[in-house]
């Protein structure tokens, strides 16, 4: 969904990424850490803090693929850590959420869910030869709405966050349907 804004992105990553010649599986594993930050911040009630490093990790989540690209790093490995860091972020914003309040356990626990089948789905098309990032509710998109739900919930009332994740919820599973219709035409 936010596909054009990748060149954009791509103008200000790479000189970040030419200064940056590391590798990029480091910023992968240290990714994880900062969404585990987050959800202590939100674990204690930092809705603010808490939206701040959520974003800040998809900022890490976008730099070390950048950095392998701008030094030809690239790998399979490298996209396997980066997939599987990613669900392990997810997981650990969203278990902060619920323990902070935030969100009921059932919503957070079809939270996880979602996130994860929208996930899977994709790679399991790709073990196929499809190549499905299509849909509405890609990772950024979810990180996006969080922060968004922390801003709304702590400039007005906290249930406004608990709405902002069904409907979060509900986008996420319509990703699934997507992303299964588009394997669909795709191998038909």
């Amino acid at each position: 969904m936010l596909d054009f804004l990748r060149p954009l992105l791509t103008k200000i990553l790479n000189p970040l990424a030419k200064a940056l010649n590391i590798n990029p599986n480091i910023i992968t594993i240290i990714s994880p850490f900062i969404a585990l930050l987050s959800a202590y911040f939100y674990a204690e009630g930092l809705l603010i803090l808490g939206a701040v490093v959520i974003l800040f990790s998809g900022f890490f989540d976008v730099i070390d693929g950048a950095i392998a690209r701008y030094h030809n790093r690239t790998s399979e490995f490298g996209a396997f850590l980066d997939s599987t860091m990613d669900r392990f972020s997810d997981a650990i914003v969203i278990i902060g959420l619920v323990f902070g309040g935030y969100c009921s356990w059932l919503v957070g626990i079809l939270l996880v869910h979602s996130a994860l089948t929208v996930s899977y789905v994709r790679a399991r098309a790709e073990s196929k030869g499809v190549i499905a990032n299509v849909g509405i509710a890609e990772r950024a998109v979810r990180l996006i709405f969080i922060a968004f739900a922390s801003f709304v919930a702590f400039f007005t009332s906290q249930i406004y966050f608990e709405y902002i994740m069904i409907f979060l919820v509900i986008l996420s599973y319509i990703t699934v349907a997507q992303r299964i219709y588009y394997t669909y035409k795709k191998m038909d």
